[in-house]
């Protein structure tokens, strides 16, 4: 199985067996998952997810949110509040335009309904499995476009395709920037009990290394990291001075709010 960002080939990294509830029962099926990581960007991808009929995907995933749609667990759940503050400072600086914004595979909007609320932005979703008929914030396939700002959220993990990873960047204007949450680090473990596993659709596994490689290969020049809001801003063009901008929100907040770096921050190492 080749990278799906560098093309290099991959080489097994460990295997998994859901055999704890309550995930046992719906991978009872589908069986051992076998893990596959590239030697050189180090990206980690599921083959067996990769290797899915259609129908038995689909299914896993109707399964996993029809479960988390009837318990009280909450898994992986993003810290909206943090995000809406987020977009509304750099929103407020000028180094994002919320007037041209989408979230992709935005669910049941909840980030857009905290904007919207509190913070008076309004934040149109698409998402390909998910409408609530109540809102009209949802943006049918046909009148999608290009936008200054795309966020995705809790997504990356769950693409098996380098087309999935290309078609989100297809949105993304010449001179906009994307917003990724998800988990992103140093090295993924070769541990079935590493806990970015627990969640079965979770599937595929990014490095600094390859996230490096794939902002490039889309052609993003800069990027901030913002640890409150879990998120990377990944920048096309910088609009305005980041680094002067960035500094002075830092100073206004008398804290580390926000972390500049031309490439990728790779801001986290520990893990």
């Amino acid at each position: 199985m080749k990278c799906l960002i560098c093309s290099s080939d991959t080489e097994h990294h460990f295997s998994k067996v859901y055999d704890k509830p309550p995930f046992d029962r719906m991978m009872r099926d589908i069986g051992k998952i076998d893990y596959r990581k590239c030697p050189k960007c180090g990206f980690t991808i599921s083959q067996t997810h990769a290797d899915m009929d259609t129908s038995v995907w689909e299914k896993l995933n109707n399964d996993f949110h029809h479960y988390l749609e009837n318990s009280e667990t909450e898994i992986n759940q993003p810290p909206y509040l943090e995000q809406a503050v987020m977009l509304k400072v750099f929103a407020e600086n000028g180094i994002i335009d919320t007037d041209s914004i989408l979230d992709f595979a935005g669910g049941y909007g909840s980030l857009s309904k905290v904007l919207k609320k509190y913070f008076g932005i309004r934040l149109p979703v698409y998402d390909a499995y998910v409408h609530d008929g109540q809102q009209d914030f949802y943006v049918p396939r046909e009148n999608l476009k290009t936008y200054k700002t795309v966020l995705n959220s809790a997504l990356f993990e769950h693409l098996t395709t380098r087309d999935m990873f290309d078609s989100i960047n297809d949105l993304v204007a010449d001179d906009g920037c994307m917003i990724i949450h998800t988990v992103i680090c140093e090295n993924i473990p070769a541990n079935p009990d590493w806990f970015y596993l627990e969640p079965p659709v979770h599937c595929a596994f990014h490095t600094n290394a390859s996230m490096e490689m794939l902002i490039q290969q889309w052609g993003y020049v800069s990027s901030v990291y913002v640890p409150k809001a879990k998120c990377w801003v990944l920048f096309k063009k910088e609009n305005v001075n980041l680094v002067e901008t960035v500094m002075k929100i830092n100073k206004e907040f008398q804290a580390e709010y926000a972390i500049y770096k031309k490439g990728f921050v790779d801001y986290w190492k520990g893990f």
